[in-house]
């Protein structure tokens, strides 16, 4: 009798090692994807023609070859790309709580400035704009990268000169990584900007790739 409930014991437990051990597998297949996209981070980029695509495809911008180059290095993050062609400082501090909210991201590039100095704006109103940029990523949690950027001479050696250290001295200020010059080696190479002598074209895209990424890998948790 006792043989019988032993036999019987045994049997059941293998029947609910039988009926739960596919159940347990099931939830940790379902389960795992989840965990993985929980951990990704978010890359937001807020700029304007430099990074949207100006007269060539979006999928050629050196901010597609950044998510490109992420995922080649198994790197996790997604790169969203919220660049206007033709946005100033103002338009960005406009988008950017918005965006911050929606996408929580954990880096913020701020490539944003050129056409307030092509407009002639002052550069204390642009310092002043960059600054609010900065410390509303920093707030929401994001660390910062900017992106300095010079504009042509003809605006006058004082003018282009103030506009370009309010650059330097944000990031100082502020604790921010810095990129100097945005359009290292490629500003004023002919072979890499198109006709208007203002935007790089796709030819230039791995290079402003490379400069942002000299100061950007850093950054990442791989």
């Amino acid at each position: 009798m006792i043989e019988q409930i032993s036999n019987k014991l045994t049997m059941f437990k293998q029947f609910l090692n039988w009926i739960l051990f596919p159940v347990v597998t099931v939830l940790t297949l379902t389960l795992s994807p989840v965990a993985q996209s929980q951990e990704k981070g978010t890359i937001l980029v807020l700029g304007d023609s430099l990074s949207s695509g100006y007269n060539f495809s979006p999928d050629q911008t050196w901010v597609a070859l950044l998510e490109q180059r992420l995922g080649e290095e198994n790197i996790n993050y997604d790169v969203v790309n919220s660049s206007i062609s033709g946005d100033t400082t103002t338009q960005g501090l406009k988008r950017l709580p918005k965006l911050l909210e929606v996408y929580k991201p954990e880096l913020v590039i701020i490539e944003l400035g050129g056409n307030d100095g092509l407009r002639g704006f002052p550069p204390n109103v642009i310092k002043s704009n960059l600054k609010t940029l900065v410390s509303k990523s920093q707030k929401a949690g994001a660390e910062v990268l900017l992106l300095g950027i010079q504009i042509p001479p003809n605006y006058g050696e004082k003018y282009a000169q103030a506009f370009f250290e309010n650059y330097k001295e944000i990031a100082s200020n502020s604790e921010t990584k810095l990129v100097p010059f945005f359009l290292d080696g490629v500003g004023g190479n002919e072979e890499l900007m198109q006709k208007d002598g203002i935007h790089p074209n796709a030819k230039a895209q791995p290079i402003l790739l490379d400069n942002v990424w000299q100061q950007l890998s850093p950054m990442l948790q791989k």
